[in-house]
């Protein structure tokens, strides 16, 4: 059921991992969907574009962490579409990272890691949410992480940037709440997603022991997701605004 038609929509970070399963389902429900990532996107976009009929899938190079190819970015679809309904701030660094000890973490990856996972969605809803308010609406998803709750031993630079997430959704939300723009949180826990994956060090320290600690003691996979992703877009959650949504298995309780 198309509960997005004729929706626009943004995805930062949508060329890989979680955010592939977001864009996908974003189209699927109907959206037409703009994704944002320094990764190219294009061969997704056609991809989707093909599979659902009457959808459009476009894709743009965009930095999120610089100021002047966001609002070009934004500019951009705003000229195509004419408005932006729907915005998930999902661009992260993760994957990637090595577990590394407080004192020897390297304060230029430090601040990488905050331009990216923090600038990235200030920048992006401060150039989204002038085009939202003249709608009088609008739905933002910003992407944190179960270790904002539980903390991550040895990722402290990651876990910071996550646990600022929270925050920056519940101020947002008050702040946007009169122009009817709800802003959410989508909270994963370990998602074997093709960029996790990719990190075979991440899944031997990780992943035993948040199994263990999850009440439904299984693997978590990125179609795990999108369920509370479109309840999120879609008008179904109207009244809802300044909150997070754990999808975890049950190992952390917001």
């Amino acid at each position: 059921m198309r509960t997005l038609e004729g929706k626009i929509a943004v995805v930062t970070g949508g060329a890989r991992g979680l955010g592939v399963a977001y864009v996908g389902a974003l189209a699927a429900a109907g959206a037409h969907v703009v994704v944002a990532d320094i990764e190219d996107g294009a061969p997704l976009a056609r991809q989707l574009s093909a599979a659902h009929h009457g959808v459009t899938v476009s894709a743009s190079r965009t930095d999120v962490s610089d100021e002047s190819a966001v609002r070009s970015f934004v500019d951009a679809v705003v000229a195509r579409h004419g408005r932006i309904d729907i915005l998930v701030n999902n661009a992260a660094i993760f994957s990637s990272l090595d577990a590394v000890d407080t004192d020897q973490l390297d304060l230029e990856l430090w601040d990488r890691v905050m331009a990216v996972n923090i600038r990235g969605p200030f920048l992006m809803c401060k150039h989204v949410a002038p085009v939202m308010k003249r709608q009088k609406g609008g739905k933002v998803i910003n992407i944190s992480s179960g270790v904002a709750y539980k903390g991550m031993p040895r990722m402290l630079h990651y876990a910071t940037s996550k646990g600022a997430m929270l925050a920056f959704t519940r101020s947002l939300a008050r702040e946007l709440g009169d122009w009817n723009i709800n802003v959410n949180t989508l909270a994963p826990g370990l998602i074997l997603s093709d960029s996790i994956a990719a990190n075979a060090k991440h899944i031997e320290d990780f992943r035993g022991p948040v199994i263990a600690s999850r009440a439904l003691k299984r693997d978590g996979y990125p179609r795990d997701l999108v369920g509370t992703l479109l309840f999120l877009a879609s008008d179904a959650s109207d009244f809802i605004t300044g909150q997070t949504i754990a999808v975890d298995g049950g190992s952390v309780n917001t």
